[in-house]
């Protein structure tokens, strides 16, 4: 079973201004408010061993889910991306899904063994120093 445990996303910050006036000067402000969205999905492969084998670069694919206005989906390679992993490594991705151009997002990415004995986590953005997240996914089918 694969659990993606968080996707967040932050909105775009949608600045407001007001103004007022006098005889002698004017005085203005403004706020930037940043929103951030907060949602998880859980893709459970049922029959995870008979997925080996089926050849590096191929994949399995969640159904496709909603988060900040997003739409994602998660890709599982159970031989690997690449060749460099050799089949020995399994590759997990979070995509998005659609359109959608500077999509900021923090996420993490966990393995549960179906016996429920073992959780690994994959990659995580969360907990991480400042300049390391959030990841910026620029259009429809970036992954990460």
């Amino acid at each position: 079973m694969v659990d993606m445990g968080r996707v967040e996303t932050e909105a775009i910050a949608k600045p407001s201004s007001s103004s007022s006036s006098s005889s002698s000067s004017a005085v203005t402000t403004s706020t930037s408010v940043t929103e951030t969205v907060n949602g998880s999905h859980d893709f459970k492969i049922n029959g995870y061993s008979l997925s080996k084998g089926i050849g590096i670069g191929k994949y399995i694919t969640s159904d496709t889910f909603m988060v900040g206005g997003y739409t994602w989906a998660i890709y599982f390679y159970p031989d690997g991306k690449s060749t460099e992993d050799n089949s020995t490594y399994v590759s997990l991705f979070i995509a998005l899904a659609s359109e959608g151009t500077d999509v900021r997002a923090l996420f993490e990415l966990t393995l549960i063994d179906q016996s429920g004995k073992s959780r690994h986590k994959v990659h995580s953005h969360f907990g991480r120093a400042l300049e390391s997240g959030p990841y910026t996914l620029k259009y429809r089918g970036s992954m990460w």
